[in-house]
């Protein structure tokens, strides 16, 4: 018989569907789209890195791909589109690691990772396909920027405006246009500011607050340092409640939510003044427990604090420089690490409290940041546990001002006048005057009311977001399409130029030498020739850094829409169109940088007016990782114990470093494969024995585990291998049948062969042996019996519902259970195989296609309409239902499916093996749950 191949079948299929531009989505109004509900489904598009893609990449791929085959059989207008994100730190550092231009390598690098995605046969429509680094798309990037930074957010309305719509003061406009633009300047949405931020050194760049991970880049794990700089920054801020409220819309998973919600950071509370004892000034603190006031026993500024070096005192002037400067090199993260030993330094300046008067100290500490908040803060060291350990450390005063409850006291052994730890819960104010008696949240509004009254405070929300820095001192990014004036010196006037439409793309210099300079002007200012312009006598010099790889993924889901468009970033109508998108997929990793900043850029163009609706991504999933191999581990001992043993038994240890904060030092064990590459212990190897694993034959205790895939741990498994042994359409349905989308699941290539071995029946069923391509001889132009009728239909019925919800792999033991049935049948009537075949296409649409074609037909079966279930046919005549004795299974029962509870219970009781397994005991109990379940309770 012509044996299932999947090389020749895949590969024809793949060729029929290019050609034939097979998933290529009609624009709204183009022939066969009319009456149609649309469905945008939409990968997290990847970033082609120059390893290509390893077997955890095509799960999301798989997942939106059978959903778009399945909506699209289902008479919907499907948008499924592919692209790259192809700008940033990653290619321009590989590239630097080759010495190639990042041009070249990015190219490179999308050439793989299309071919390899091509193999799978995904329908996506490749004539939409992007590319962050295409000037026809980074052109609209640039733009985008252009409104952001024409826009000002209006609080009244709630919304962003045109800059020209700013309402300007009447004393600014009296000072002239210098002071207008000024005050433009000040509350456009993309603004330029010194402020202090992550400067790496080993990357030559700024990194935003998301890309530093304990005190390192998050890319190569270089030492991060703060430093004061002028970037470009995105008032984000500004949208941070927008950005909460529209969250409950979403069909989102609760943990995301809460994990844009946490960064978001929104506290309510009050901002109070203290007055400085020596000096004129005030210092604001923003709180959200003002009713703790009375307890604030010293003060504490960031070392950053513009207040700092005028208030210290002469004595304390080198303490707090040196203190100054170590907190410059600490990240944010190491400085708010709470279990670290706590630091700061006396500036010899005092403040008033305004409740009670009192004398208090103000210390610096790297625990406070400049960035949040006011970079001041109040410390109440009884009730919270950071000003606690800094008073304990400094032996300053600790007062307690709301009551603890007597089990707190008595399980930290603390007395009200005496506490050994921070009393952080609400509860009665006391030693608080006013406040007395209250409760915590009375008192709150009691002391706002009074600060207010006073205007020494008022009532404030602040939100833990900062604003996005938005520059990068790299040459691999967009341009920013801004021009800043300078005098016949060279020195900046402070009037700057946009680019209009016309100008862009703002297309980056072909630099030869591309590394970075370890300055903030970045590598982009060697390019004196395209830094220095002239525009109609005036002088100017272009920005000399890029922005940052979020820029292009903010909107590439837009584009998609509109690929094609030379005049604008997407057509209106075809936005309303496809907007927003119906399900979104991919990595939790990306739940806050990607999303939130997607989100941001979103709003701005819809209140500009260049969108329909308010949120991106109605519904978002996120697939869970698919892990490496399960592999054996032994600890750094028992490698030093057992290095002969090991050696003599042909098993070589391959060290691994911790990775992960959690992590341990381990050595993997391997032994070499057929092909001399090393593979994981064979099963023959390993022996369990009191709970454990062991080496067999020795006393090596193993440690057995499956690791994220990665280069470094040599366990990554490339999708090339797989499909050349096995077939795409074994890939994609053994991702699929791995367990659910969003669980974690380790790799096993060996179960692989479970799947292929499916396919291989599947096709038996309907494809004849010999050497022509024919159809079976056991299929036949007759009606299929009612059993056979019920298993087709309850096989439809639960594949069309398993795959609506996302349970792939439910749907696929569904079709394998069709497969045993007609196996066994000697006539398999047609009819029953062609629903199969169209129930089999999403999942794996090469050989669904193959066998199509053996049905007779001659045409693709990507828009076949989906098959109908009849729901009394699918409805079984007998069900089997177990029956326990004391919770112990005795017996299985056919029954009617039909049947109510007491002719089930009397259907049990007559049964002979329930009657043995009673034994004549007395009956206590009988419970009986409906068509499932019987147990009879005995003496």
């Amino acid at each position: 018989m012509p044996s299932y191949n999947p090389a020749e079948v895949e590969r024809r299929w793949q060729q029929f569907w290019e050609s034939n531009k097979t998933f290529r989505t009609p624009d709204p109004g183009e022939p066969g789209t009319e009456g149609k509900p649309k469905f945008y489904v939409l990968d997290m598009f990847p970033y082609p890195s120059g390893a290509g893609l390893h077997v955890g990449h095509p799960e999301g791929y798989t997942a939106t791909d059978i959903l778009a085959r399945f909506k699209r059989m289902n008479g919907f207008h499907v948008l499924h589109p592919m692209g790259w994100d192809a700008y940033g730190l990653p290619a321009e550092q590989y590239a630097i690691k080759e010495n190639v231009h990042p041009r070249i390598t990015t190219q490179q690098n999308i050439n793989t990772f299309r071919r390899q995605i091509k193999a799978l046969g995904f329908s996506y429509d490749w004539d939409r396909e992007v590319d962050t680094t295409d000037p026809n798309y980074f052109k609209w990037t640039q733009w985008i920027f252009l409104v952001i930074h024409d826009t000002w957010y209006d609080p009244i309305q709630k919304k962003g405006r045109p800059i020209s719509e700013l309402p300007i003061p009447g004393e600014v406009q009296k000072q002239g246009d210098a002071a207008i633009r000024k005050y433009q300047d000040g509350h456009r949405l993309a603004y330029q500011a010194e402020v202090p931020v992550n400067w790496c050194p080993g990357l030559g760049t700024v990194l935003s607050n998301e890309e530093v991970i304990d005190g390192k880049s998050e890319r190569d794990n270089h030492p991060v340092e703060r430093r004061p700089l002028r970037q470009w920054l995105m008032r984000i801020t500004d949208y941070a409640e927008r950005l909460l409220d529209d969250l409950k819309d979403l069909d989102w998973s609760e943990s995301i939510k809460l994990m844009q919600r946490n960064w978001i950071g929104k506290s309510e509370g009050a901002e109070v003044d203290f007055k400085l004892a020596d000096h004129a000034e005030t210092i604001r603190v923003f709180t959200t427990r003002p009713d703790t006031l009375f307890g604030a026993t010293y003060m504490v500024l960031s070392p950053e604090h513009a207040l700092v070096e005028k208030i210290t005192t002469q004595e304390q002037k080198k303490a707090v420089r040196d203190y100054q400067e170590a907190a410059a090199r600490k990240s944010d993260f190491e400085r708010t690490e709470t279990a670290k030993k706590k630091t700061g330094v006396f500036t010899g300046a005092f403040a008033i409290n305004p409740v009670n008067d009192q004398k208090i100290p103000i210390w610096i500490a790297d625990y406070v940041l400049a960035t949040y908040g006011t970079g001041a803060i109040m410390a109440v060291p009884g009730h919270d546990k950071r000003d606690f350990e800094f008073a304990r450390q400094f032996g300053l005063p600790i007062v307690t001002v709301v009551k603890p409850t007597d089990a707190w006291l008595k399980e930290t052994g603390s007395a009200i006048s005496d506490l050994k730890a921070a009393y952080c819960e609400e509860g009665m104010a006391i030693n608080s005057g006013i406040l007395d008696c209250l409760p915590t949240v009375e008192a709150k509004q009691k002391i706002i009311a009074w600060l207010e009254e006073r205007v020494i405070g008022t009532r404030r929300i602040n939100y833990k977001l900062r604003d996005w820095l938005f520059s990068r001192q790299r040459y691999w990014g967009e341009p920013f399409p801004i021009l800043h004036a300078v005098d016949a010196k060279g020195n900046p006037t402070g009037i700057s130029r946009r680019l209009e439409v016309n100008e862009l793309p703002l297309i980056p210099p072909d630099l030869e030498d591309f590394k970075p300079t370890g300055t903030p002007e970045g590598p982009l200012s060697k390019a004196t020739d395209w830094v220095n312009v002239e525009i109609d006598g005036q002088r100017y010099k272009r920005e000399t850094n890029t922005m940052p790889q979020w820029a292009g993924s903010c909107w590439y889901f837009l584009r998609f829409i509109d690929s094609k468009n030379p005049i604008a970033f997407a057509d209106p109508a075809k936005l309303k169109h496809w907007l927003p998108i119906d399900l979104y997929v991919g990595g939790a990793e990306h739940a806050v940088l990607h999303l939130l900043y997607s989100r941001f850029w979103h709003k701005v163009l819809f209140d500009r007016g260049y969108l329909p609706c308010i949120e991106p991504f109605q519904r978002l999933v996120n697939q869970g990782m698919i892990l490496g191999e399960y592999e054996y581990h032994i600890t750094p001992e028992s490698f030093a114990a057992n290095k002969a043993k090991l050696t003599e038994l042909g098993i070589q240890a391959i060290h691994m470093p911790a990775k992960e904060e959690d992590d341990k030092e381990t050595y993997i064990l391997r032994v070499p494969g057929s092909d001399s590459k090393l593979i994981s212990l064979l099963d023959e190897m390993v022996e369990k024995k009191q709970g454990k694993s062991w080496l067999k034959g020795t006393s090596i205790e193993l440690i057995g585990r499956a690791d994220k895939m990665s280069k470094s741990r040599g366990n990554v498994v490339n999708p090339d291998d797989i499909i050349k042994e096995y077939g795409a359409d074994s890939l994609r349905l053994y991702e699929m049948f791995m367990g659910p989308l969003e669980a974690v699941k380790p790799w096993n290539t060996k179960s692989v062969e479970g799947v292929y071995r499916f396919l291989t029946r599947a096709w038996r069923l309907i494809v004849a042996e010999g050497e022509e391509f024919q159809l079976h001889p056991q299929v036949k132009e007759s009606e299929p019996d009612r059993d056979t009728l019920r298993v087709l239909h309850r096989t439809i019925q639960k594949v069309t519902e398993d795959t609506g919800l996302h349970r792939f792999n439910t749907a696929i033991s569904a079709m394998m259970e069709f497969v045993n049935h007609f196996t066994k049948l000697e006539v398999r009537p047609r009819s029953a195989l062609e629903p199969f075949v169209l129930l089999l296409a999403p999942y794996a649409p090469h050989e669904a296609e193959e066998l199509w074609r053996a049905l007779g037909h001659t045409t693709t079966l990507a828009y076949e309409p989906w098959p109908k279930f009849d729901p009394a046919l699918a409805k079984a005549d007998e069900i089997e239902i177990p029956v326990q004795v004391n919770g112990k299974l005795k017996a299985l029962l056919k029954v009617s499916a039909e049947i109510d509870d007491a002719a089930l219970e009397a259907a049990a009781l007559a049964d002979e093996k329930v009657k043995d397994a009673i034994g004549g005991k007395a009956i206590k109990k009988v419970i009986v749950k409906s068509k499932k379940l019987v147990n009879l309770v005995v003496s």
